[in-house]
């Protein structure tokens, strides 16, 4: 079965089920997100509210559904980006990371430095980071809601 129905549900559980975890993970396990953590939440706070008019009457379902896909799918990209600086194959683009805030002073660096940082994992799952969970998830659940909306079936 393929079709809108499918794919709003897709948009509308991917989101909150990571929200969910980073949300668990931050307050009951205590892993306190860093500013790339935040960025990576953002658009999927967008796709549960466009997911949610998806559900809404008189509203265009089709591209609301696309666009809280398209959310989901930046936020996945962010999270490829952060895992990227978590396991360094390139620098970070934030001060919480060590390779920005090189001022030559050693102290002052180590004072403007956030206490969690960008570019080291707390928590990784045979080698896969939290962002590098997000990033598989995010992109596998947009494709996932695309697809399905390409699909021929019910349109409901």
């Amino acid at each position: 079965m393929g079709g809108l129905r499918p794919a709003r549900l897709v948009v509308l559980l991917v989101p909150a089920a990571l929200l969910g975890g980073a949300w668990g993970a931050q307050l009951i396990g205590r892993l306190y997100p860093c500013e790339m953590c935040h960025w990576q939440r953002w658009p999927h706070y967008a796709a549960l509210v466009l997911a949610l008019l998806a559900f809404a009457p008189g509203l265009p379902r089709r591209a609301l559904v696309v666009l809280a896909a398209l959310a989901i799918a930046a936020s996945g990209v962010i999270g490829v980006l952060h895992a990227g600086v978590e396991y360094h194959w390139w620098p970070g683009f934030t001060p919480c990371t060590r390779t920005m805030g090189n001022s030559g002073n050693a102290l002052n660096d180590m004072m403007r430095a956030p206490i969690v940082r960008c570019d080291v994992a707390q928590w990784t799952f045979h080698g896969v980071s939290l962002a590098g969970f997000n990033a598989l998830l995010s992109l596998t659940g947009a494709l996932a809601a695309i697809a399905l909306l390409t699909r021929r079936g019910r349109a409901t």
